[in-house]
């Protein structure tokens, strides 16, 4: 497995409205594009910073990863995806060295990005996506 970069930190908010202008008056960013992901019953919206992206994340539903995310912890730091040169080949990789996945094949992400998830009890705590083009 390759990482080339942190690609992204995916940030937990109850509302991209409130959100956005945060991270554009405050913090002098321009947010890029904002999208939503139906089958993750999430809204997305990305900033550039470097090689890096800040994607804030609003739950479509209640039951949804995010909305679940929200009602247990509030708003906060959700995520931490890496960027890596093919997802599926990494989750084989990282299966086979015993990490607890939640994806065990590439899904479609935001940005048209295939993406897969490790679970946090085998990351410290920390929730990981791997995420890549191909």
């Amino acid at each position: 497995m390759n990482i080339s970069h942190i690609e992204h930190i995916g940030i937990a908010v109850n509302s991209l409205e409130e959100a956005i202008p945060y991270y554009e008056e405050m913090l002098g960013l321009k947010c890029y594009a904002v999208e939503e992901v139906a089958d993750q019953k999430v809204k997305t919206a990305f900033f550039q910073v470097g090689d890096t992206k800040i994607e804030l994340l609003e739950s479509t539903s209640p039951d949804g990863p995010i909305g679940k995310f929200l009602e247990k912890k509030g708003q906060g730091v959700h995520h931490l995806a890496f960027a890596v040169d093919n997802v599926n080949d990494s989750l084989n990789e990282l299966g086979e060295k015993g990490v607890q996945l939640i994806d065990k094949t590439a899904r479609k992400g935001a940005e048209g990005l295939n993406i897969g998830f490790l679970h946090p009890k085998a990351t410290m705590g920390v929730l990981t996506e791997i995420c890549g083009k191909e």
